[in-house]
């Protein structure tokens, strides 16, 4: 038996007969009969519309069956809350959206669900890119799949709200009396990115730091196909520090909506995190592909059936004396058929068709800024104090950096630098030494040590319009977290067509070299995880002048143009001041000036030599340099050196005007074989029909701790051989 239809005639028996569950009790009416009746439509709208997404899948018009049945009392949730709360929903919550739809004018949850359905280029909130709940005017940013992943930047969000009333960023979006909501089911909450949100919240909250975050946890028992131990959400979020924890019944939309408001009311007023439990059901298994009489029994089956929240909506306001049993089904009936209209006119609405339309969001809009005058004066001397003397020196890159990163603060008041270590320590390598006496520890922020948390830190202050620098203390340590850049950040305006943007820059301390010390687990050379995420721009500076100059330009890139980078920092070249020989300072260079930058896409090229191009980055670039007068020594073949610098997308017109007239191309590449850029650089060279080149990588293996640190990687010697063997080659 089709279980959606079973519930839906279900529903019509038992109310018109006036069949509602034993017990039930109005209690203290908080909510009054206008809201009431408004939640009970809203979760009507929420039930036809799951029963019109199944006939659309069944006719070949729609793509999503993953409903919100059961979880209707979500709506009581939404009306407990302001619509200018920013509000990261679980995917069953349709009733929320739908509800919150009610609270202003002009929006029309029915059509907006049903072309998200449709995949429709007329969905308002992805255009069609994917079933999604969102809306920039209910202030609900898109989510994909969220299995927890939302919980940290729900946790960065509610953090920016006090901040940003102190910075006053430009382009500010959550009212400094707002608070922040996200939802989960109760299996999300086992998962790894959940729980280190939740400690990050306590944690914050327990420093008395304000946290105006509420956590709705949706409770239905089930995980798909594994319940959910009876009493493990109590037992395990009732007593953490800094948390309150609050329940309600999800099926009794006045004691939802009672214990919401409370709830809502508690963060509001005290800017401290709430555990709101709200016990639900799922109806119909997990999706419309779900048999879930192939693991559930027939009587748990029947036992959620019969406590199909909408009936005890029907019973309740019946009690209340707000709607008889016959009014409640026409209210019912009426949408149904509101939905059946809609439903017969999304159907035709167009799609999109090529990799072109598809594509088209991936790159976010474009957005005014304020033109913002560079540093200079009194402020720009009190923050620089003893090192403005040494600004006209020649300096390594950790200082360079460093001072780039002070400009940049001096001129934007709405960064703010976020890490573990770099305050009061100011960082491993000292990059960030003095940033937090120059502006405040609210703007340099030391970080609970979980990468996940920095950079859903990052992605929720964006939310917010400042512009977040995170940074990862390590290449290596970015693995556990990645999937904040590629399943939030860089998703983020593809899923929304454009209307949602969390542009940040993030700084990552990495790649190999480093003498002798961590192994793998500091020197890490790959960077694939980052290479393949669309829309994302990575960036290697080699030197601490270009590092300078790339750093604003990342910066500009995110307040300008939206758009989330990584800034690759080659830690072995953070302290680098010789090239040749000892004390010969080459590698040195002097802090270029404020405003002076290098453009996204251009490369770097040094020399004219008609022989060879090196084509490389970072390390790579430095080891180049050593190997140059070498070759035109030993080899007598002029060289020139092509400093790729931004390594995605990859500069390829820069790439191939910078090989123009050369006769053979070496590309260096420090990181592994397997999976680096020089497969893309080959492709490149051989796509475009360069005669003759070759690549030096470093090995397929990690790197080993002790005097073999370099082994695996190419060396100076390394890139004349194969130099020579590339020259030789004709």
């Amino acid at each position: 038996m089709d279980r959606a239809e079973h519930v839906h005639e279900r529903f019509l028996e038992r109310v018109g007969a006036a069949d509602f569950p034993t017990g039930l009790c109005v209690g203290e009416d908080v909510v009054g009969r206008e809201r009431a009746i408004g939640i009970f439509r809203s979760q009507c709208v929420s039930r036809h519309l799951d029963r019109m997404g199944r006939k659309m899948q069944k006719a070949g018009q729609g793509y999503y069956t993953i409903g919100s049945s059961g979880h209707e009392g979500m709506a009581a949730v939404a009306a407990a809350l302001r619509p200018d709360d920013l509000a990261f929903l679980h995917y069953r919550d349709a009733a929320f959206q739908i509800e919150r739809s009610s609270q202003l004018s002009g929006v029309d949850p029915v059509r907006d669900i049903l072309l998200s359905f449709a995949c429709s280029v007329d969905d308002p909130v992805s255009g069609g890119r994917h079933k999604v709940l969102g809306s920039k005017e209910l202030m609900i940013p898109p989510q994909t799949s969220t299995i927890a992943s939302h919980l940290p930047k729900a946790v960065g969000a509610a953090y920016s709200i006090g901040l940003a009333k102190r910075l006053k960023p430009e382009h500010q979006r959550l009212a400094p009396d707002s608070i922040v909501m996200c939802s989960f089911g109760d299996a999300s909450a086992n998962h790894s990115t959940a729980q280190g949100a939740f400690n990050t919240a306590c944690w914050t909250s327990f420093q008395s730091v304000p946290m105006p975050l509420l956590f709705v946890c949706e409770d239905n028992g089930i995980g798909i196909s594994v319940k959910t131990p009876s009493g493990w959400i109590a037992t395990n979020f009732t007593a953490r520090p800094g948390l309150k924890y609050m329940r309600c019944n999800g099926l009794d939309l006045f004691d939802a909506y009672r214990v919401a408001k409370e709830a809502a009311d508690h963060v509001r007023t005290h800017r401290k995190p709430v555990f709101l439990h709200v016990e639900t059901v799922r109806l119909y298994g997990h999706a419309g592909s779900d048999l879930e009489a192939a693991y559930l029994s027939r009587e748990d089956i029947e036992r959620a059936e019969a406590n199909d929240p909408l009936v005890w909506s029907a019973g309740l306001l019946d009690l209340a004396g707000y709607l008889s049993p016959d009014q409640a089904v026409a209210i019912y009936n009426e949408t149904e058929a509101a939905c059946e209209r809609e439903m017969s006119a999304v159907i035709t609405a167009p799609r999109l068709r090529t990799g072109k339309d598809v594509a088209a969001s991936l790159i976010p809009p474009v957005r005014l800024c304020n033109v913002v005058n560079g540093s200079a004066g009194e402020a720009r001397a009190r923050a620089f104090g003893a090192d403005a003397k040494a600004l006209a020196e020649p300096q390594p890159m950790a200082k360079l950096i460093n001072w780039a990163l002070t400009d940049l603060m001096l001129q934007h008041g709405e960064i703010v630098v976020a890490g573990e270590d770099i305050g009061a320590k100011g960082g491993v390598y000292g990059v960030t030494q003095k940033l937090a006496d120059r502006f405040g520890r609210h703007r340099v922020i030391d970080t609970i040590l979980d990468e996940q948390s920095i950079l859903g830190l990052a992605i929720g202050m964006a939310h917010n319009g400042l512009i977040p620098i995170p940074e990862i203390q390590f290449l290596a340590y970015l693995h556990n977290a990645e999937d904040q850049l590629r399943g939030e950040a860089a998703t983020l305006s593809f899923f929304s067509n454009g209307q949602f943007t969390n542009p940040m820059v993030v700084r990552i301390a990495g790649l190999g070299y480093q003498k002798g010390f961590g192994g793998h687990f500091h020197n890490d050379n790959s960077l694939a995880v980052l290479r393949d995420i669309p829309g994302l721009i990575v960036a290697c500076p080699s030197n601490g002048a270009d590092a300078a100059m790339m750093l604003r330009e990342c910066v500009r890139l995110a307040r300008e143009e939206q758009r989330v980078v990584v800034f690759i920092e080659p830690i072995a070249l953070y302290p680098m001041r010789d090239l040749h020989d000892e004390k010969d300072g080459l590698w040195m260079r002097s802090y270029p000036v404020p405003g002076e930058r290098i453009p996204f896409g251009q490369v770097g090229v040094d020399g004219e030599g008609t022989d060879l191009a090196i084509v490389t980055y970072g390390n790579g670039c430095y080891l180049a340099h050593q190997a140059r007068s070498m070759i035109e020594d030993k080899l007598g073949a002029t060289v020139r050196i092509v400093d790729i610098r931004w390594l995605a997308p990859l500069p390829e017109p820069g790439i191939l005007k910078a090989i123009e007239g050369v006769s053979h191309v070496l590309i260096v590449d420090e990181c592994r074989r397997t999976g680096s850029q020089s497969e893309a650089l080959m492709a490149l060279l051989a796509e475009n029909d360069i005669g003759s080149f070759s690549r030096l990588t470093a090995d397929d293996c990690f790197i080993a701790t002790g005097p073999a640190y370099a082994a695996t990687l190419p060396s100076t010697d390394g890139i004349v051989a194969a130099a020579q063997a590339l020259l030789a080659g004709g």
